[in-house]
């Protein structure tokens, strides 16, 4: 007998993360998408329009956020700033729709620590004890059975799968990791006008932003945390790099006992054995952001600098597959009782 169809709504459909979901989703043969909805519009947008690879590939437009549309949903994706999924979202549990949400919102387990990094006041926070933070290579079983999860940040993705064998076990100092990461522009969003996000002003250059002050840093110290089982403090560094996509980690941390390369790595090779997107590069093997573009793939190597007892993690993602949309639609299939691969399964671009 052939399964029923999930229907499928997404909010927030004309945006760089909006327009992924949708080509993830359509090939998706368990999701049917059936509406797509743009905010603080109303007038309604072909799709091709925002999206002109998406061209052909289904007849939905883009059309004004109304709730009513979404009555007989199964499953909203919130791909909208940050501040407005808290609106949106507990009118939507109400409807009995499962929510995955693409900001900030529902990422934090205290609303204090929400409200000061991002500047707005919470006001759900009754929802905050029941969302799930979904990253399925920590907490697949809980995504399994949520019925609101918060997708990540795309930093905090690359630096949790990056560190995570080694915070489990205790392997390194708690107060000495440091976090370095480089990603293209794209994470930016596209609404982004400023002019440092200018062609002529990105390309041929490297800079840091956000240093000691990255909004990212709570969220990615929450998860150590849980990792741990004590609080952990990180010092944290984003770089944007003149590329479109993708981001690549390099994560220090000193070890609290004298390991080599091969110990750990074997750590790593344990931990993500079974798990369909995290790849563990072969001893002496490094990870190159062109591996994962286009694809839900983190590739993860590691490295033990045995003259100083530093462990060196590196991993890379595509910011907005693994980082974004790609990870919310495993999370979708997880929700669902799909396999978590079922539209993902699919390589990079190269060259």
């Amino acid at each position: 007998m052939e399964r029923k169809k999930i229907k499928v709504a997404i909010v927030g459909a004309t945006g760089y993360t909006g327009g992924e979901l949708v080509r993830l989703l359509l090939q998706n043969p368990c999701a049917e998408l059936v509406a797509l909805l743009r905010l603080s519009s109303e007038e309604s947008l072909p799709l091709h329009a925002a999206h002109p690879h998406l061209r052909g590939l289904t007849k939905l437009e883009c059309i004004p956020y109304d709730e009513s549309l979404l009555d007989g949903v199964d499953a909203t994706f919130l791909a909208v700033p940050n501040g407005v999924a808290m609106e949106l979202a507990p009118k939507l549990l109400e409807k009995g729709t499962k929510v995955i949400d693409l900001s900030a919102d529902f990422r934090f387990r205290d609303a204090e620590t929400y409200e000061r990094w991002y500047r707005k006041t919470h006001t759900a926070k009754e929802l905050l004890p029941e969302a799930i933070y979904g990253i399925p290579e920590l907490h697949r079983e809980q995504i399994r059975h949520a019925h609101l999860v918060a997708n990540p940040g795309c930093y905090p993705i690359s630096a949790l799968i990056a560190l995570a064998p080694l915070l489990r076990r205790r392997l390194v100092q708690l107060d000495s990791i440091v976090i370095d990461s480089k990603s293209g522009v794209s994470g930016a969003g596209r609404s982004r006008l400023e002019v440092g996000y200018l062609f002529t002003e990105l390309d041929e250059d490297f800079r840091a932003y956000g240093v000691a002050n990255h909004r990212h840093t709570p969220e990615m110290e929450q998860e150590f945390a849980v990792l741990a089982g004590e609080p952990v403090h990180i010092t944290f560094t984003p770089h944007l790099v003149p590329m479109v996509r993708g981001i690549f980690t390099t994560a220090y941390a000193k070890l609290v006992e004298p390991l080599n390369t091969s110990d750990v790595h074997a750590f790593y090779a344990e931990d993500y054995a079974d798990e369909p997107f995290v790849r563990v590069m072969g001893v002496g093997e490094l990870p190159r952001v062109k591996a994962v573009v286009g694809s839900n793939f983190c590739d993860v190597a590691v490295i033990v600098d045995e003259r100083t007892q530093r462990v060196i993690a590196l991993s890379v993602i595509d910011n907005l597959v693994k980082g974004a949309s790609g990870n919310a639609v495993q999370c979708f299939n997880l929700m669902f009782g799909l396999d978590e691969r079922t539209g993902l399964w699919q390589a990079g671009l190269a060259p």
